[in-house]
């Protein structure tokens, strides 16, 4: 689904690895880790382990974005919650994750 989100930006490659993020970071030669922070409770998270990242790989920093007011509250657990119980998510995922949490949530309704 990532690599559909991102299919229009020619700049921007779809990964994945496992261990540490900064250790990633360095292998793939990046010089910044973006996060993104959603309320205060993010951030002492992510603070640990941008401070953590730092002290591994001095060259690699981290950089912390944070959305629009209006998607502060969102988060995939709260989209599937209401999807799960019949709310509208449309305006809140793009038409082809829609498409695939309903085949999710159809799958899941006939297994009950």
């Amino acid at each position: 689904m990532i690599e559909e989100a991102v299919k229009n930006f020619l700049n921007v490659e779809v990964d994945s690895f496992e261990g540490l993020v900064v250790e990633y970071a360095l292998q793939k030669h990046a010089t910044a880790i973006i996060r993104g922070l959603r309320a205060v409770s993010d951030f002492e998270y992510e603070l640990q382990m941008a401070l953590m990242n730092r002290k591994l790989a001095d060259e690699v920093i981290t950089v912390f974005l944070m959305p629009h007011e209006k998607y502060v509250y969102l988060d995939s657990t709260i989209v599937k919650e209401v999807a799960g119980f019949g709310g509208d998510v449309n305006n809140f995922v793009p038409p082809f994750v829609l498409a695939k949490l309903k085949e999710k949530l159809e799958s899941l309704r006939r297994k009950k």
